[in-house]
């Protein structure tokens, strides 16, 4: 465990500007990288670890019991939290930090469905307690929001084709396997298509999963309530990989900063305007060459910091 690699952990560390005496939130928790290197500077401070995977929870548990008297686990969506900080008595804290990919564990373990390289049953859900899986989505789902969500989520080019395929796989017998899903995907699709170098399901499994968490959902809820629960000068940390979260951060500072609609010509502003969110670096934070060496999953990372006005 102590070797799992913590994408930006450098980077994002650093961006929180960690006061020993703070309260911290690890909005996922995953393999508890992060939240490992932020307890660790904390003398009387407080973290609150969120994940929505149990089985993230009892793993990075064991990895922090050196700290535990300074952190709360809680398992949760961090979209709640709003709800989750209010029920824990936290009204405000000086730093938060989410991860938004999918931690390595979840990939590793074949049994979990988020991989398109393994066959495994179509899970895909960060919480196993909830009931919607890949398999409800991919059997259960009209034609056309399976080709909206392909195209919307994964940016699929041929969303068109390949839910069309889906659609009459399914109606010969239903779709169990990722790797059957991976088939039927591959067949879909033009033979220029497979020739390139991503793999041919990579987008079609990351819309999949999007739709199943309700990710997106999650990540616009979890912005607003940051804003919500952080103190003047405390920092938000997102770290995404890949452009739809990536743009929907982007756009939540921005608005956050400067949401002026005024025209340029007004001496004041006038439509009631108020600056919460300030960037901390105009461009996203990228991982260093060293690190792209090492892991080749963080190739796509970005790391996004604002600071509360």
């Amino acid at each position: 465990m102590s070797g799992h690699y913590s994408v930006l952990l450098k980077e994002s560390i650093e961006a929180l500007a960690i006061r020993p005496a703070g309260v911290y939130v690890d909005g996922t928790l995953g393999m508890g990288g992060h939240s490992e290197a932020i307890a660790r500077r904390l003398t009387t401070g407080r973290l609150i670890a969120i994940d929505r995977d149990q089985r993230a929870i009892d793993r990075a548990s064991a990895r922090l019991a050196p700290y535990a008297g300074h952190i709360t686990f809680v398992h949760g969506n961090f979209g709640d939290l709003g709800a989750i900080l209010d029920g824990l008595g936290v009204p405000l804290a000086d730093g938060m930090l989410f991860d938004l990919g999918v931690s390595s564990p979840q990939l590793d373990e074949a049994e979990r469905g988020f991989s398109y390289m393994a066959d495994a049953p179509l899970d895909m859900r960060m919480d196993e307690s909830q009931s919607l899986t890949a398999a409800d989505v991919v059997n259960t789902w009209p034609e056309e929001q399976l080709r909206r969500i392909l195209f919307a989520y994964g940016e699929e080019r041929h969303a068109p084709r390949i839910a069309r395929a889906i659609v009459r796989a399914r109606q010969e017998a239903p779709i169990r396997s990722t790797l059957e899903l991976v088939g039927i995907i591959r067949a879909a699709m033009p033979a220029a298509a497979l020739r390139e170098k991503q793999h041919p399901a990579k987008r079609s499994f990351q819309a999949i999963r999007i739709a199943v968490n309700g990710e997106l959902e999650a990540v616009e809820a979890m912005l607003d309530a940051a804003v919500e629960h952080l103190r003047p000068g405390g920092r938000l940390a997102v770290i995404s990989f890949h452009s739809l979260e990536d743009r929907l951060v982007k756009t939540a500072i921005h608005s956050r900063e400067d949401g002026c609609t005024c025209p340029r010509e007004a001496p004041v502003c006038v439509c009631g305007f108020r600056q919460t969110l300030r960037s901390v670096s105009r461009r996203p934070i990228l991982p260093s060459g060293e690190e792209l060496e090492e892991t080749p999953r963080s190739r796509s990372a970005k790391l996004r910091v604002a600071e509360r006005v």
